[in-house]
Protein backbone atom coordinates (compact mmCIF):
# COMPACT_ATOMS: atom_id res chain seq x y z
CA UNK A 1 0.00 0.00 0.00
CA UNK A 2 1.76 3.89 -1.19
CA UNK A 3 0.65 6.65 0.81
CA UNK A 4 -0.10 10.22 -0.58
CA UNK A 5 1.11 12.99 1.68
CA UNK A 6 -1.15 15.90 1.43
CA UNK A 7 0.40 19.10 3.26
CA UNK A 8 0.40 23.03 3.25
CA UNK A 9 -3.17 24.88 3.08
CA UNK A 10 -3.86 28.27 3.97
CA UNK A 11 -3.06 28.32 7.37
CA UNK A 12 -0.85 29.94 9.74
CA UNK A 13 0.82 26.84 10.28
CA UNK A 14 1.33 26.45 6.49
CA UNK A 15 5.75 25.82 7.13
CA UNK A 16 5.48 23.83 9.88
CA UNK A 17 3.38 21.31 7.48
CA UNK A 18 5.67 21.35 5.50
CA UNK A 19 8.42 20.71 7.78
CA UNK A 20 6.44 17.53 8.82
CA UNK A 21 6.25 16.69 5.23
CA UNK A 22 9.79 16.21 5.29
CA UNK A 23 9.76 14.67 8.27
CA UNK A 24 7.64 12.00 7.19
CA UNK A 25 9.59 11.48 3.97
CA UNK A 26 12.44 10.23 6.66
CA UNK A 27 10.42 7.70 8.17
CA UNK A 28 8.51 6.35 5.70
CA UNK A 29 10.23 6.30 2.52
CA UNK A 30 9.31 4.06 -0.51
CA UNK A 31 5.58 3.80 1.06
CA UNK A 32 5.17 7.48 0.07
CA UNK A 33 3.60 6.97 -3.25
CA UNK A 34 3.23 10.59 -3.77
CA UNK A 35 3.38 14.20 -2.16
CA UNK A 36 0.68 16.79 -2.62
CA UNK A 37 1.07 20.36 -1.70
CA UNK A 38 -1.63 22.82 -1.20
CA UNK A 39 -0.02 26.34 -2.24
CA UNK A 40 -1.87 29.64 -0.63
CA UNK A 41 -4.09 29.88 -3.86
CA UNK A 42 -5.67 26.44 -2.95
CA UNK A 43 -4.24 24.89 -6.14
CA UNK A 44 -2.92 21.40 -5.77
CA UNK A 45 0.88 20.41 -7.24
CA UNK A 46 2.43 17.20 -7.16
CA UNK A 47 6.26 17.24 -6.13
CA UNK A 48 8.90 14.91 -6.62
CA UNK A 49 10.37 13.50 -3.52
CA UNK A 50 13.45 14.93 -4.42
CA UNK A 51 12.48 18.37 -4.03
CA UNK A 52 10.85 18.00 -0.49
CA UNK A 53 13.56 20.37 0.77
CA UNK A 54 12.07 23.63 2.33
CA UNK A 55 13.76 26.01 0.24
CA UNK A 56 11.80 24.76 -3.07
CA UNK A 57 8.74 25.79 -1.19
CA UNK A 58 9.94 29.16 0.23
CA UNK A 59 11.59 29.83 -3.21
CA UNK A 60 8.62 29.33 -5.18
CA UNK A 61 9.83 26.46 -7.28
CA UNK A 62 7.21 24.52 -6.38
CA UNK A 63 5.13 26.63 -9.24
CA UNK A 64 6.94 24.52 -11.63
CA UNK A 65 5.52 20.93 -10.79
CA UNK A 66 2.73 19.25 -12.40
CA UNK A 67 -0.88 20.86 -11.30
CA UNK A 68 -3.43 18.05 -10.14
CA UNK A 69 -7.03 18.20 -9.43
CA UNK A 70 -9.64 16.40 -7.39
CA UNK A 71 -11.45 13.87 -9.29
CA UNK A 72 -13.61 10.63 -8.15
CA UNK A 73 -11.92 8.40 -6.04
CA UNK A 74 -8.44 10.20 -6.54
CA UNK A 75 -6.02 13.30 -7.50
CA UNK A 76 -5.90 13.46 -11.82
CA UNK A 77 -3.84 15.79 -13.90
CA UNK A 78 -4.40 17.31 -17.08
CA UNK A 79 -3.25 15.55 -20.18
CA UNK A 80 -3.88 15.71 -24.25
CA UNK A 81 -7.11 13.16 -23.94
CA UNK A 82 -8.65 14.92 -20.80
CA UNK A 83 -7.69 14.03 -17.33
CA UNK A 84 -5.18 11.03 -16.53
CA UNK A 85 -5.84 9.77 -12.93
CA UNK A 86 -3.07 8.86 -10.47
CA UNK A 87 -2.21 5.51 -8.92
CA UNK A 88 -4.72 4.83 -6.31
CA UNK A 89 -3.26 5.54 -2.79
CA UNK A 90 -4.61 6.46 0.97
CA UNK A 91 -4.10 10.01 1.45
CA UNK A 92 -2.51 10.57 5.12
CA UNK A 93 -3.72 14.66 5.62
CA UNK A 94 -1.25 16.52 7.26
CA UNK A 95 -1.94 19.99 6.50
CA UNK A 96 -2.03 21.58 10.30
CA UNK A 97 -4.45 24.28 11.60
CA UNK A 98 -7.34 26.06 9.03
CA UNK A 99 -7.88 23.91 6.18
CA UNK A 100 -6.30 20.97 7.30
CA UNK A 101 -7.79 20.52 10.80
CA UNK A 102 -10.83 22.44 10.19
CA UNK A 103 -12.89 20.46 8.25
CA UNK A 104 -12.68 21.99 5.32
CA UNK A 105 -9.95 19.35 3.63
CA UNK A 106 -11.82 16.13 5.08
CA UNK A 107 -15.22 17.94 3.21
CA UNK A 108 -13.59 17.84 0.18
CA UNK A 109 -11.86 13.84 0.48
CA UNK A 110 -14.84 12.31 1.47
CA UNK A 111 -16.89 14.38 -1.50
CA UNK A 112 -14.72 13.10 -3.80
CA UNK A 113 -14.98 9.41 -2.29
CA UNK A 114 -10.86 9.81 -2.02
CA UNK A 115 -9.48 7.21 1.00
CA UNK A 116 -7.71 9.31 3.64
CA UNK A 117 -6.31 8.95 7.37
CA UNK A 118 -7.31 12.32 8.96
CA UNK A 119 -10.54 13.66 11.45
CA UNK A 120 -13.44 13.78 9.56
CA UNK A 121 -15.83 17.06 9.25
CA UNK A 122 -17.08 16.47 12.82
CA UNK A 123 -14.35 16.13 14.76
CA UNK A 124 -12.47 18.63 12.78
CA UNK A 125 -15.09 21.32 14.27
CA UNK A 126 -15.11 20.18 17.89
CA UNK A 127 -11.38 19.80 18.24
CA UNK A 128 -10.05 23.09 15.96
CA UNK A 129 -11.75 25.07 18.30
CA UNK A 130 -10.28 25.15 21.81
CA UNK A 131 -13.63 26.25 23.15
CA UNK A 132 -15.63 23.50 21.68
CA UNK A 133 -12.90 20.81 22.23
CA UNK A 134 -13.52 21.80 26.42
CA UNK A 135 -17.45 21.70 26.07
CA UNK A 136 -16.86 18.14 23.79
CA UNK A 137 -14.97 16.68 26.36
CA UNK A 138 -17.03 17.50 29.45
CA UNK A 139 -19.99 16.13 27.65
CA UNK A 140 -17.82 13.09 27.25
CA UNK A 141 -16.80 12.87 30.72
CA UNK A 142 -13.51 14.28 30.07
CA UNK A 143 -11.86 17.21 33.11
CA UNK A 144 -10.48 20.28 31.99
CA UNK A 145 -9.30 22.90 33.39
CA UNK A 146 -11.60 25.90 34.01
CA UNK A 147 -11.57 28.81 31.16
CA UNK A 148 -13.37 32.08 29.78
CA UNK A 149 -14.08 33.09 26.26
CA UNK A 150 -13.27 36.52 25.26
CA UNK A 151 -14.44 38.08 22.16
CA UNK A 152 -13.11 41.47 20.52
CA UNK A 153 -16.01 42.60 22.23
CA UNK A 154 -15.57 41.47 25.67
CA UNK A 155 -14.41 43.48 28.64
CA UNK A 156 -10.95 42.60 29.26
CA UNK A 157 -11.71 41.63 32.41
CA UNK A 158 -11.58 38.03 33.94
CA UNK A 159 -12.61 36.69 37.03
CA UNK A 160 -9.93 33.78 36.64
CA UNK A 161 -6.86 34.44 39.52
CA UNK A 162 -3.31 35.21 37.79
CA UNK A 163 -1.31 33.78 36.24
CA UNK A 164 -3.74 33.62 33.01
CA UNK A 165 -2.23 31.80 29.63
CA UNK A 166 -3.98 33.44 26.71
CA UNK A 167 -4.54 30.59 23.60
CA UNK A 168 -6.45 31.76 20.32
CA UNK A 169 -9.37 30.12 20.46
CA UNK A 170 -8.53 28.16 16.22
CA UNK A 171 -4.61 28.12 16.33
CA UNK A 172 -1.88 25.20 17.52
CA UNK A 173 1.82 25.06 17.74
CA UNK A 174 2.27 28.37 20.47
CA UNK A 175 1.14 30.57 17.93
CA UNK A 176 0.10 34.06 19.82
CA UNK A 177 0.02 32.26 22.80
CA UNK A 178 1.09 34.22 26.45
CA UNK A 179 1.61 33.54 30.01
CA UNK A 180 0.29 36.75 31.87
CA UNK A 181 1.31 37.64 35.42
CA UNK A 182 -0.65 40.74 36.54
CA UNK A 183 -4.31 42.54 34.95
CA UNK A 184 -1.58 45.23 33.59
CA UNK A 185 -0.37 43.08 30.98
CA UNK A 186 -3.89 41.53 30.05
CA UNK A 187 -4.62 43.79 27.15
CA UNK A 188 -1.35 43.95 25.48
CA UNK A 189 -1.67 39.88 25.66
CA UNK A 190 -5.33 39.85 23.72
CA UNK A 191 -4.12 42.32 21.17
CA UNK A 192 -1.40 39.64 20.07
CA UNK A 193 -3.50 36.67 20.18
CA UNK A 194 -6.45 38.96 18.27
CA UNK A 195 -4.26 39.01 15.67
CA UNK A 196 -4.70 35.60 14.71
CA UNK A 197 -7.91 34.80 16.05
CA UNK A 198 -11.61 36.42 16.79
CA UNK A 199 -11.47 34.64 20.09
CA UNK A 200 -9.27 33.99 22.62
CA UNK A 201 -9.45 31.06 25.66
CA UNK A 202 -7.93 31.95 28.76
CA UNK A 203 -6.83 29.78 31.43
CA UNK A 204 -5.11 29.74 34.90
CA UNK A 205 -1.47 29.08 34.35
CA UNK A 206 -0.56 26.06 36.14
CA UNK A 207 3.16 26.02 37.31
CA UNK A 208 5.00 23.10 37.62
CA UNK A 209 2.25 20.90 36.20
CA UNK A 210 2.31 17.80 34.76
CA UNK A 211 1.68 16.95 30.95
CA UNK A 212 1.65 14.08 29.41
CA UNK A 213 0.69 13.27 25.28
CA UNK A 214 -0.73 10.00 24.09
CA UNK A 215 -1.39 9.01 20.53
CA UNK A 216 -3.18 6.53 19.19
CA UNK A 217 -6.03 4.86 16.54
CA UNK A 218 -9.04 2.47 16.50
CA UNK A 219 -9.12 -0.50 14.43
CA UNK A 220 -11.21 -3.09 13.25
CA UNK A 221 -10.61 -6.58 13.99
CA UNK A 222 -13.29 -8.94 12.61
CA UNK A 223 -16.56 -7.59 14.25
CA UNK A 224 -14.25 -6.25 17.37
CA UNK A 225 -12.78 -2.80 17.47
CA UNK A 226 -9.60 -2.35 19.43
CA UNK A 227 -7.25 1.08 20.29
CA UNK A 228 -4.15 1.20 19.28
CA UNK A 229 -2.04 3.29 21.42
CA UNK A 230 1.62 5.06 21.21
CA UNK A 231 3.91 4.89 24.09
CA UNK A 232 2.94 7.99 26.53
CA UNK A 233 5.72 10.93 26.81
CA UNK A 234 6.38 13.12 29.21
CA UNK A 235 7.37 16.41 27.45
CA UNK A 236 10.12 18.95 28.32
CA UNK A 237 10.16 20.70 31.91
CA UNK A 238 10.19 24.19 30.57
CA UNK A 239 6.88 26.00 31.29
CA UNK A 240 6.11 26.38 28.58
CA UNK A 241 6.87 25.24 24.81
CA UNK A 242 7.34 28.48 22.46
CA UNK A 243 6.83 28.51 19.03
CA UNK A 244 10.62 27.73 18.22
CA UNK A 245 10.42 24.87 20.36
CA UNK A 246 7.42 23.79 18.58
CA UNK A 247 8.52 24.16 14.96
CA UNK A 248 11.71 22.42 16.08
CA UNK A 249 9.39 19.51 17.56
CA UNK A 250 7.44 18.67 14.26
CA UNK A 251 10.39 17.43 12.50
CA UNK A 252 11.34 14.80 14.87
CA UNK A 253 11.50 11.13 13.93
CA UNK A 254 13.39 9.56 16.73
CA UNK A 255 11.32 7.98 19.14
CA UNK A 256 11.33 8.87 22.45
CA UNK A 257 11.67 7.47 25.94
CA UNK A 258 7.87 6.43 27.71
CA UNK A 259 7.44 8.52 30.56
CA UNK A 260 8.04 6.46 34.08
CA UNK A 261 4.44 6.86 35.16
CA UNK A 262 2.27 3.83 37.42
CA UNK A 263 0.31 1.57 35.16
CA UNK A 264 -2.53 3.01 36.95
CA UNK A 265 -2.23 6.27 35.49
CA UNK A 266 -1.52 5.08 32.20
CA UNK A 267 -4.88 3.16 32.32
CA UNK A 268 -6.22 6.15 33.08
CA UNK A 269 -4.85 8.43 30.75
CA UNK A 270 -5.64 5.64 28.09
CA UNK A 271 -9.27 5.94 29.17
CA UNK A 272 -9.63 9.11 28.76
CA UNK A 273 -8.28 8.89 25.43
CA UNK A 274 -10.76 6.37 24.58
CA UNK A 275 -13.55 8.41 25.50
CA UNK A 276 -12.96 11.49 23.07
CA UNK A 277 -11.79 8.87 20.32
CA UNK A 278 -14.71 7.01 20.29
CA UNK A 279 -17.26 7.38 17.18
CA UNK A 280 -15.69 10.73 16.68
CA UNK A 281 -12.26 10.13 15.23
CA UNK A 282 -12.50 7.21 13.38
CA UNK A 283 -10.01 6.71 10.55
CA UNK A 284 -7.69 9.43 11.76
CA UNK A 285 -4.69 8.93 14.41
CA UNK A 286 -4.76 11.53 16.81
CA UNK A 287 -3.10 12.69 19.46
CA UNK A 288 -4.05 14.18 23.21
CA UNK A 289 -2.16 16.34 25.64
CA UNK A 290 -2.87 15.58 29.21
CA UNK A 291 -2.68 17.85 32.09
CA UNK A 292 -2.38 15.56 35.67
CA UNK A 293 -3.16 17.22 38.56
CA UNK A 294 -3.98 16.15 42.24
CA UNK A 295 -4.23 12.65 40.80
CA UNK A 296 -6.49 14.11 38.03
CA UNK A 297 -6.61 14.18 34.78
CA UNK A 298 -7.30 16.90 32.66
CA UNK A 299 -7.88 17.60 29.23
CA UNK A 300 -5.42 20.49 27.56
CA UNK A 301 -5.89 19.76 23.77
CA UNK A 302 -6.54 17.30 21.20
CA UNK A 303 -4.50 17.19 18.23
CA UNK A 304 -6.43 15.66 15.11
CA UNK A 305 -3.01 16.38 12.58
CA UNK A 306 -0.11 16.02 15.42
CA UNK A 307 3.25 17.22 14.37
CA UNK A 308 4.43 14.71 11.88
CA UNK A 309 1.59 12.70 12.52
CA UNK A 310 3.58 11.69 16.15
CA UNK A 311 5.79 9.16 14.33
CA UNK A 312 8.77 9.16 16.99
CA UNK A 313 5.53 7.94 19.32
CA UNK A 314 5.19 4.79 17.73
CA UNK A 315 8.22 1.69 17.32
CA UNK A 316 6.53 0.78 13.86
CA UNK A 317 4.77 3.79 12.54
CA UNK A 318 4.72 1.83 9.00
CA UNK A 319 2.65 -1.00 10.58
CA UNK A 320 0.34 1.59 13.01
CA UNK A 321 -0.71 3.47 9.21
CA UNK A 322 -1.19 0.51 7.44
CA UNK A 323 -2.96 -0.94 10.00
CA UNK A 324 -5.19 2.32 10.09
CA UNK A 325 -5.72 2.42 6.60
CA UNK A 326 -7.23 -0.79 6.71
CA UNK A 327 -9.78 0.42 8.83
CA UNK A 328 -11.25 3.62 7.47
CA UNK A 329 -14.77 4.05 8.18
CA UNK A 330 -16.85 4.09 5.00
CA UNK A 331 -20.43 6.28 4.54
CA UNK A 332 -23.42 4.76 4.22
CA UNK A 333 -24.34 4.65 0.26
CA UNK A 334 -27.71 6.39 -0.92
CA UNK A 335 -30.01 4.48 -3.71
CA UNK A 336 -31.10 7.61 -5.55
CA UNK A 337 -34.60 6.26 -7.27
CA UNK A 338 -36.43 9.18 -7.43
CA UNK A 339 -39.65 6.90 -6.93
CA UNK A 340 -41.02 9.82 -4.57
CA UNK A 341 -40.50 11.99 -7.38
CA UNK A 342 -42.66 9.61 -9.74
CA UNK A 343 -45.33 8.76 -7.14
CA UNK A 344 -46.14 12.83 -7.28
CA UNK A 345 -45.98 12.80 -10.80
CA UNK A 346 -48.41 10.02 -10.73
CA UNK A 347 -50.66 11.29 -8.23
CA UNK A 348 -50.77 14.72 -9.99
CA UNK A 349 -51.25 13.27 -13.26
CA UNK A 350 -54.76 12.23 -12.45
Amino acid sequence: MKFDVLFGGVSYEHEISIVSAIALKKVLGDCIGHFIFLDSEHRFYLIPADCMKSKYFTQGAYKKCTEIFLHHGRFAQKSLFGMRTLPAGVVINLIHGADGEDGSMGALLEFYNIPFIGPRIEASVMSFNKALTKLYANARGVKTLDYELLTRQSAPLSRLPYPLILKPARLGSSIGVSVVNEAKDLEYAMDLAFEYDDSIVLECFKSGIKEYNLAGYKIKNGTQSEFRYSIIEEPSKKEMLDFENKYLDFSRTAQVLKADISQALEEQLKQNFAKLYENAFEGALIRCDFFVMDNEVYLNEINPVPGSMANYLFSDFKFALHELAQSLPKKHSININYKYIERIHHVKGK
